[in-house]
């Protein structure tokens, strides 16, 4: 027989799991694009010669802005406005 403490651990189980996946849904394009700035920073440095810091706040402008973040980042950098290794 079915109780109801066995139905409300179901249905908490179900809103963790309903939960758990808008949080995976909404952090993964943020990883493909840290993933993509990072590789286009690193090609920068290694194809240009450029001299770009890897800075946590490097990182957040390229996961929110993907490549033009990281187009951005290398041209603060070249500039020696910021990022300046």
């Amino acid at each position: 027989m079915v109780t109801g403490l066995e139905i409300l651990l179901v249905a908490l189980v179900l809103v963790f799991v309903l939960g758990a996946s808008t949080i995976v849904e909404t952090v993964c394009p943020l990883i493909v694009n840290a993933i993509v700035g990072l590789l286009v920073l690193f090609a920068a440095q290694a194809l240009l010669g450029l001299s770009v810091a890897v800075t946590p706040i490097a990182l957040v402008i390229v996961a929110l802005g993907g490549l033009p973040g990281a187009v951005l980042v290398i041209l603060l950098s070249a500039l020696e406005i910021a990022f300046v290794a």
